[in-house]
């Protein structure tokens, strides 16, 4: 009888691999090609000194790799991705926070809000690029015009290389804030609504109870939004392509714009490789750290 009982639950535990082999092969499927494959190629031509069109290629070895250390055209876009990237996440999460929150504790009379906040997110960002290309323009543009009314000159924030930067910034702000006040808003939901309601019996006000109990029951949350603002600031491209197509200058090139501009406008495939093998193992190695920083700092608390 034990034998039995043996077999059946061995049978059991292979039929329950084989099928979750059978639901998962798709997946795999997908993410080899459309992932993996794609990541390996890009190293791969790296070491060539290819247009990209051509059939010949010319290997080169590590030779791309070396260059990519001493450009200091990519480590310039480095450094404004790092700006966004700190920036994003200094603005955006704490922000997109403080909406939740409001609407969180305002109830139904806040629903207006939710819908008029979360506006940006449902536009692209190529359409936002050219909207605020117009808005911003010095012949015409909305802040320019209010500039002019007032007997002030014409605005280029767009042309000018110490405002451009902050400018888009503060544009992706505008449009990927709403995402974090959704993804917080979904976060509250998980916070049992028998503590507010206790801490209210309690005597706590509204501001005690999120700065004392929600804030810290929100942290891993906010932790994973920390990673997804990191990721996504490092590899940020069309709204700023679209704006400013990295100019002036390098003043808002970003690793994206360059890794694009070397790829399909000067067709220096290989060396464009290089640039996007260089974006994913930064990436990468920045997003693990903070990661493993903040894992420590959440175990710590």
């Amino acid at each position: 009888m034990k034998h039995h009982a043996e077999s059946l639950r061995r049978w059991q535990d292979k039929s329950a691999n084989q099928a979750a082999f059978v639901f998962l092969l798709p997946v795999m499927l997908v993410l080899i090609i459309f992932i993996f494959y794609p990541i390996i190629d890009t190293f791969k031509i790296s070491g060539y000194k290819w247009n990209g069109i051509s059939a010949s290629k010319q290997s080169i070895g590590f030779a791309n790799w070396i260059e990519l250390l001493t450009d200091n055209h990519f480590w310039v876009a480095f450094l404004n991705n790092i700006k966004i990237m700190i920036l994003s996440i200094l603005i955006q999460i704490p922000l997109g926070t403080a909406l939740a929150t409001f609407v969180e504790f305002g109830g139904k009379k806040t629903t207006l809000f939710k819908v008029v906040w979360f506006i940006p997110m449902l536009m692209s960002s190529v359409a936002i690029g050219f909207l605020f290309t117009y808005v911003l323009a010095t012949n015409g543009g909305l802040i320019s015009s209010i500039s002019n009314l007032l007997g002030g000159p014409n605005i280029d924030l767009l042309g000018n290389p110490k405002t451009v930067l902050y400018t888009v910034i503060a544009i992706i702000c505008w449009q990927f804030t709403p995402f974090y006040m959704v993804y917080i808003m979904a976060a509250f939901t998980n916070i049992p609504v028998e503590i507010f309601e206790a801490s209210l019996i309690d005597g706590a006000t509204r501001g005690q109870y999120f700065w004392r109990i929600a804030l810290p029951l929100l942290k891993p949350a906010l932790s994973t939004g920390a990673i997804m603002s990191i990721v996504g600031s490092l590899k940020y491209f069309d709204l700023v392509y679209v704006m400013t197509g990295g100019g002036p200058g390098t003043a808002s090139e970003l690793m994206a714009t360059y890794m694009y501009k070397l790829t399909f406008k000067t067709f220096e495939m290989g060396y464009g490789s290089t640039v996007a093998g260089g974006m994913f193992i930064l990436i990468s190695v920045l997003a693990v750290l903070t990661f493993k920083i903040l894992r420590h700092y959440q175990e710590d608390v």
